[in-house]
């Protein structure tokens, strides 16, 4: 346990972090599934967008790295594209 205020503290805010960065990465993982699960273009469009928009996010909070979130989204994108062609 800690002893001094400074590690207190430090507990505390990493406790917020880590809450907050599970959250941040189960929903990506969420979105990116939902992507996965469409079978029509639109709603897929629609969804491959609102993905695209979070993984941005996640990358410039720092939580993904930017080539990890730029991986996920070229492999939804090629994925959403594939629907078209059948």
């Amino acid at each position: 346990m800690a002893h001094h205020k400074s590690a207190k503290k430090r507990i505390k805010t990493s406790e917020k972090k880590r809450v907050a960065n599970k959250a941040a990465l189960s929903k990506v993982k969420t979105l990116v599934k939902k992507v996965y699960a469409t079978e029509d273009k639109v709603q897929a469009e629609a969804l491959l967008k609102e993905a695209s928009k979070v993984l941005d996010k996640t990358a410039a909070k720092g939580r993904l790295h930017k080539n990890n979130v730029a991986r996920k989204k070229s492999a939804l994108t090629k994925h959403v594209n594939k629907i078209a062609a059948k």
